[in-house]
């Protein structure tokens, strides 16, 4: 039987947050009569944009771009942007591209079934329609499939939204004030992933550590962690991201004592300089960011601390931005995300036009910062030589050397590092004891650790396991 499926094709920019809300779509579109495809069989093209950056949002008017020639062939297609991008421009996204049908912002994802039907029902006068649905609030979370992507992780909104407003940040014009989903919603969520036989969950939020403060009973993020590393099943639990000043000690308490929660936390610091994060409205300063690194440390054995970094910030001196640099190698960071400041419209930040560092200067900086990180990420690698990490098994891949075709498992330890090792019976999504041999950049090399026990209990080396 022919399928009469249609087809539709989603780009997806920026965070895990918009990959989450690109795997809802797929599930939403799934219950009218839409399966995912490439873009040569599309017949509806949404490109889920990222507005964090303007390198980003020019993408996005890109892919618009090939889609709109493409439609001078293909009338029939429909093309559409959501997200970040289109809750920021409104109605002058359908201005600027005369072959867009729809826009829809980050709170009118449920209303999507409606949208489409209303697009799809011809005018009474016989002309196209062209539509804008743009919330300032989100509607009701409403039960869908939701169509994850292949592999053996997935990701799980606990809430979103942000109510902190640093000056540089569009997100809260975005995607709004925080917002909490229900504590059963999330556990429900989280074993339907667990039977359908993803190895590791993703918990995203904007600012996962305020989690539950807009609910009924306020249900701490120290709760939501402790519930879900009751669940049955063999899987591991991230999340991202942590706003320093709170992170509670009930957090890193059950990080501690969970049996299924990674020891990794990824804790923006954005400047090393006291001045300019007073500039960006970050509650915190260097010696409150440092106090909190440390106590973590402290308390959970060979836990990954990652951090973001922007180079260039408006006003930045030189001296201030080598602040940045030398908070790096005194926190001893493990890996950091870096960019150079982009002015985001609507934004405090973006109006201290007269305050801009000028590119040339903001490039140099840029990669600078890249540097110090690149070392310091090997130097925590580095630290990783001689211990025993169990790597969840994410890709195998065929590697060609002198010596013949080798079979090569990448996956990552607990505490988040990318870990290479040859194995010949390794599978995506199995569990695997490696012995770390050598430390690379980006990445360590390791040697499997084979065992007579196939469930590997021995306990001396369950005691050496990182």
């Amino acid at each position: 039987m022919e399928n009469t499926r249609k087809k539709v094709y989603i780009e997806t920019l920026g965070c895990q947050m918009n990959k989450s809300d690109t795997e809802r779509m797929l599930g939403i579109l799934s219950h009218f009569g839409y399966e995912p495809s490439d873009e040569d069989e599309a017949v509806f093209f949404i490109v889920n944009t990222c507005s964090i950056r303007k390198l980003s949002e020019d993408k996005a008017y890109s892919k618009l771009g090939v889609w709109g020639k493409m439609k001078k062939n293909k009338p029939h297609i429909k093309i559409a942007i959501a997200g970040c991008v289109a809750q920021q421009e409104k109605e002058n996204l359908l201005k600027k591209f005369p072959y867009l049908d729809l826009v829809f912002g980050t709170h009118n994802i449920y209303e999507l079934p409606e949208l489409i039907k209303e697009l799809e029902t011809p005018a009474p006068d016989g002309s196209r329609k062209r539509i804008c649905a743009i919330r300032d609030k989100a509607v009701p979370e409403k039960e869908f499939n939701i169509i994850r992507s292949k592999g053996i992780n997935a990701w799980l909104p606990i809430m979103e939204g942000c109510n902190n407003f640093c000056t540089y940040c569009i997100v809260p014009y975005t995607r709004g004030r925080e917002r909490s989903r229900e504590v059963e919603i999330i556990l429900n969520e989280a074993k339907k992933i667990i039977s359908e036989g993803y190895k590791e969950i993703t918990l995203l939020g904007q600012n996962v550590d305020s989690y539950g403060k807009d609910l009924e009973g306020k249900p701490t993020f120290a709760y939501l962690l402790s519930k879900l590393d009751k669940l049955e099943g063999n899987f591991r639990i991230r999340f991202t991201t942590s706003y320093p000043t709170d992170i509670t000690d009930d957090v890193i308490e059950t990080v501690k004592n969970a049996d299924k929660i990674c020891e990794c936390f990824h804790i923006p610091m954005q400047s090393g300089n006291d001045r300019v994060l007073k500039a960006m409205n970050r509650r915190y300063n260097r010696t409150q960011y440092t106090e909190i690194v440390n106590k973590i440390r402290t308390q959970i054995k060979d836990v990954t601390i990652t951090s973001d970094f922007i180079a260039g910030f408006p006003s930045e001196t030189e001296e201030e931005f080598n602040d940045t640099l030398s908070a790096i190698e005194e926190l001893g960071l493990d890996y950091s995300n870096t960019a150079a400041y982009s002015p985001r419209p609507n934004t405090p930040a973006g109006r201290m036009t007269d305050k801009f560092i000028p590119s040339d200067i903001k490039k140099k900086r840029l990669a600078i910062l890249n540097n110090i990180v690149k070392a310091a990420s090997k130097k925590s690698n580095e630290a990783s030589v001689g211990k025993i990490y169990e790597v969840l098994v994410e890709k195998i891949k065929e590697q060609d050397s002198k010596n013949g075709s080798k079979r090569i498992a990448e996956g990552r330890s607990r505490n988040n590092k990318v870990v290479h090792f040859e194995s010949n019976t390794a599978q995506t999504g199995d569990f695997i004891n490696v012995e770390i041999k050598e430390a690379l950049v980006w990445c360590l090399k390791g040697t499997e650790i084979r065992t007579e026990s196939s469930n590997n209990k021995d306990k001396a080396l369950q005691d050496s396991i990182v």
